[in-house]
């Protein structure tokens, strides 16, 4: 393989589509940390937001893969807007180097930050490898896709010194547990004929949309006991999925919009920070 034809394929193999999914929580995380416009520009929040918009989902999604490879197989969607594993040596090196990067961040937070850091390097990887392989046991599969709110939980611990309040940790886990089992609907019958089990498969399509509507929901309701404003911006996502689930719309189709709408939320969330920062 070519460079140019490694880097593209790296590239995809990292979701461009979902770097923000990691890396938008730290800049939420840092947002709302601070306390003057001096805490945003920092060695510590740029090493983690650099971190968690390439390297952490190269490592993310390459484990995926690698222990995917036999489960892919089955997967259209590996041919139309992701790349399917050929069992080359360049996946795990990326995923080896990826996780020996995350030293420049540890390197960098102090201490308070270090167990979210730690915990989603630990659920990154035991999602998709062995013996855990968490994303073939549910409900654990949806559960530990709260792995999404670890980066921001650890930006706010490094920028603020403290750890993030209870209730935004919670709202943020519920809030990816319903993304992810949402993301999982068009995989249901790929991943049967695979022999794969998954909250997706083991509810149905039907029951699944109730289950992320009721996580969203929660989500929206711990948002909304921090502040108001907050539980409104994600109130739309319950009814949305019901939505989707009560027209005709194709969930394969529907969920390639949610990269989108998840990031005018994020930007929505961090702007409110910023405003607040600024203007008191």
């Amino acid at each position: 393989m070519t460079m140019p034809g490694a880097a593209v394929y790296l590239f995809r193999t990292s979701r461009p589509r979902f770097w923000l999914y990691l890396a938008g929580p730290v800049a939420v995380g840092v947002a709302y940390a601070a306390s003057d416009v001096g805490d945003l520009f920092t060695p510590t929040t740029f090493a983690l937001f650099g971190y968690f918009l390439v390297p952490a989902n190269v490592l993310l999604y390459g484990v995926n893969d690698v222990f995917d490879v036999d489960v892919d197989a089955e997967n259209p969607k590996k041919e139309e807007r992701e790349v399917r594993y050929g069992g080359d040596r360049l996946v795990p090196a990326a995923v080896g180097l990826s996780a020996l990067l995350a030293l420049v961040p540890l390197g960098l937070t102090p201490r308070i930050a270090w167990p979210w850091i730690a915990g989603f390097l630990l659920l990154g990887v035991a999602y998709s490898a062995p013996p855990l392989r968490l994303k073939t046991r549910p409900p654990l599969d949806s559960v530990s896709n709260g792995l999404y709110v670890l980066p921001g939980a650890a930006a706010y611990a490094a920028v603020a010194g403290v750890h993030p309040p209870a209730l935004a940790v919670l709202g943020g886990w519920l809030w990816s547990m319903a993304m992810h089992t949402f993301s999982a609907i068009p995989d249901i019958e790929p991943d049967r004929r695979a022999g794969i089990e998954t909250t997706a498969t083991r509810l149905g399509q039907r029951r699944t949309y109730a289950y992320c509507a009721l996580c969203w929901a929660l989500a929206a309701a711990a948002f909304g006991l921090l502040d108001p404003r907050l539980g409104l911006l994600l109130a739309p996502y319950p009814v949305a999925v019901v939505g989707v689930a009560a027209s005709r719309v194709d969930v394969s189709r529907a969920y390639w919009w949610y990269p989108a709408v998840n990031t005018v939320v994020g930007a929505l969330l961090t702007m409110g920070a910023l405003w607040r920062l600024v203007h008191g």
